[in-house]
């Protein structure tokens, strides 16, 4: 059972304002919360269904969920199909230090919430564990993020920082490459372990003033009968990505 009142105050973490004064965010599915729970994440409270509670009561049951109904997960949930299972959890704090010789993805304005998850899971499915955002990014704690990494979220550590400073900086140590129309083939470039790798946005690519910090652009080729004008956000960093773990 939950309260009127509790069910009122997890509803204010649908919005950002609240998810950042609170520093508290919402996951939701078997999936995303069994990985949420695994993690190193602090998780504050956990509401299942007694359906949840059935079919996962090796690992769910230790963990002592809140039971509540299916109508009472439909009013917590900002999903339209709710899920049998949804945990809050503490927001990461810590910026960590990224060792030199692994890579970092960084991301200028990636402002669709599907495109981020996507690209989140798919660095995890490909082993590069730090992304940079800009600050103009869309919000890493969205539900809609979280959702979209199908549990990935918890094994990527995501820094947002302005991109300008921080890829002047590491220019130093690193090669930055950014994705561009005009650049060297992808299936001619030679990757180095600790690139960094910057991609823009879904509608106008990378910022006048980021492409200034890169050092090599790299272009994915496109058939000659092509008459796309680009390619979306996610699926350009999941090519760039293939080829750079297999260089």
């Amino acid at each position: 059972m939950i309260s009127k009142n509790r069910i009122s105050q997890i509803r204010k973490l649908h919005a950002k304002k609240f998810r950042d004064e609170s520093g508290l965010f919402l996951v939701e599915g078997y999936k995303c919360v069994e990985m949420l729970c695994a993690s190193d994440f602090a998780v504050e409270e956990i509401f299942a269904t007694e359906k949840a509670v059935t079919d996962n009561a090796a690992w769910l049951a230790p963990l002592s969920p809140t039971l509540i109904t299916a109508d009472e997960m439909a009013r917590i949930s900002p999903m339209q199909t709710p899920p049998e299972l949804l945990a809050i959890a503490k927001q990461r704090t810590d910026t960590q230090d990224i060792p030199e010789n692994e890579p970092i993805l960084a991301l200028d304005h990636i402002s669709d919430p599907g495109n981020l998850g996507t690209i989140v899971r798919t660095a995890d499915w490909f082993g590069i564990r730090h992304i940079v955002c800009s600050p103009d990014c869309v919000e890493f704690y969205n539900p809609k993020v979280i959702q979209a990494t199908m549990g990935s979220f918890a094994h990527i550590h995501i820094d947002k920082r302005e991109l300008v400073p921080f890829l002047r900086e590491a220019g130093s140590q690193r090669r930055i490459l950014g994705t561009f129309l005009n650049g060297t083939n992808l299936n001619e470039f030679q990757f180095q372990n600790n690139d960094i790798v910057v991609i823009g946005n879904e509608s106008n690519g990378i910022s006048n003033e980021v492409a200034q910090t890169v050092t090599h652009r790299i272009t994915i080729p496109a058939a000659e009968s092509c008459s796309a004008e680009s390619l979306n956000a996610a699926v350009a960093a999941a090519v760039v990505m293939y080829r750079w773990q297999g260089n």
